[in-house]
């Protein structure tokens, strides 16, 4: 297949396995937006004369992969910051969430898209109410998501329906449309079974077997907090053994937040491959904890970062959690080792991929969809140079960077961000139609 876009950078930092860095790289997107090639210009395979060539005079990386978001939530921003977890969803938050329709989803999940965009996130699992509406709004902005549609049960949102009625919902869309539909697959869907303390034992039941028979993909809040879950503990023994006994862990399953779980429930999460969204700035916001990162990665669990919602982060800003993720591990086990630079950077790519059961996004390999960020380094981080050492070089692209780096962006292989501005939808409107949202749920 021919080469449909060539980029070229001083530098490329395709996140594969062993964390490397290409020096005077070429990156080829083929005519399906996939990468086709990621390496030294000197080696790449040749042109043809209608291929189009860009030379981004700065640093190309994978795009970022939030494993864990509510983004609609941009609308909820700044509401009970100040407030516990469960304070904070059963006083605040779900309230204001039984008040939202699909457009106000739709608007808020738009500038959600865009502002992840612009610090260069291409990809966010997403569990949220209204999926079609999140959907949409991605495929607008051009963005890609891992969709799971909220199942919960509480009386704060019995407006919502049975989580019967919201499984069988989820059922019929994915036997319509497939776990994958839009342009370059832009849309995954699965189950957002939003925890155990809000869903009985026969509903996580249910959901676990209804997307095992589709081969889908389970989102679900796990030990966020010390409280949260204390029956099921109780009960149970912990959650990760609740949702084993279940039969929910013999699938695809994304465990969100997992702040409190021992060494038996990190061993059984190792054991049946189950994927981790480390969420450390929104559980740092919320006192929750800080989940035992370097533990889980030494037991070989695949484990991406999150940011969670926008109204308890309190901003989609990746790069943020990078660091956090770092900073953290290296405070809580007093070892300034525990996290190196490239290691964060790959969970925030590669980790993140591997997290959700993906192997076509997160690196720029042959095969993988051809979601690339470009980086300036007109900025003081790298006013030292793009010649150093390669570790000094991620050091600097990890904790001095940032995400006010980020200058263009594509998706497959098109380009959705130009000079930090959204191609496919007005970033002005997007903020106008988010703010008229706001004012209605604020009501």
């Amino acid at each position: 297949m021919s080469t449909a876009l060539r980029l070229h950078a001083p530098i490329a930092v395709p996140c594969d396995a062993t964390g490397s860095v290409i020096r005077d790289a070429v990156v080829d997107v083929d005519e399906q937006g996939r990468v086709s090639y990621c390496g030294p210009r000197e080696g790449a395979p040749p042109r043809a004369q209608e291929t189009e060539v860009r030379d981004c005079g700065g640093i190309l990386l994978p795009g970022l992969i939030n494993a864990h978001a509510h983004s609609p939530m941009t609308l909820l921003r700044g509401m009970g910051g100040d407030l516990p977890l469960l304070r904070w969803l059963r006083e605040v938050i779900w309230p204001a969430e039984a008040r939202l329709r699909p457009g106000d989803i739709r608007a808020g999940m738009e500038l959600g898209a865009v502002e992840m965009l612009r610090a260069g996130v291409t990809t966010s699992a997403e569990m949220y109410f209204s999926g079609e509406s999140v959907a949409e709004a991605v495929l607008a902005v051009g963005s890609r998501v891992v969709l799971a549609p909220a199942v919960i049960s509480t009386p704060d949102l019995e407006g919502m329906g049975s989580w019967q009625g919201m499984v069988d919902d989820i059922s019929k869309w994915i036997d319509a449309d497939g776990t994958r539909f839009g342009p370059a697959e832009r849309v995954e869907l699965g189950y957002g079974a939003h925890s155990a303390y809000t869903l009985p034992p026969e509903a996580l039941r249910f959901i676990g077997e209804s997307a095992q028979q589709r081969d889908a993909l389970v989102q679900v809040h796990v030990a966020e907090a010390a409280d949260e879950d204390r029956e099921q503990r109780e009960k149970f023994g912990s959650v990760p053994a609740l949702l084993d006994e279940v039969g929910m862990l013999d699938g695809r399953v994304l465990a969100a937040h997992c702040v409190h779980l021992s060494d038996a429930d990190i061993a059984l999460f190792a054991s049946k491959g189950t994927g981790i969204a480390h969420c450390p700035g929104s559980n740092a916001k919320l006192a929750s904890g800080t989940a035992r990162l370097v533990d889980m990665l030494a037991a070989g669990i695949p484990v991406g970062l999150g940011t969670d919602g926008p109204s308890s982060n309190d901003d989609l800003d990746l790069w943020e959690e990078v660091q956090l993720a770092g900073m953290l591990a290296r405070l809580s086990t007093g070892d300034a080792t525990a996290l190196s630079a490239r290691s964060a950077l790959l969970a925030a790519t590669r980790g993140g991929a591997a997290a959700l059961h993906r192997d076509d996004i997160g690196a720029l390999e042959p095969g993988r969809w051809a979601d690339i960020v470009h980086l300036d380094v007109d900025n003081p981080a790298f006013a030292t140079g793009l010649d150093t050492p390669d570790e000094q070089l991620l050091s600097n692209l990890v904790w001095a960077a940032g995400s006010r780096c980020v200058r263009d962006v594509w998706v497959a292989g098109t380009e959705v961000l130009h000079d930090r501005e959204p191609t496919r939808v007005d970033r002005r409107a997007v903020q106008a139609a988010a703010r008229t949202a706001s004012q209605h749920v604020r009501g």
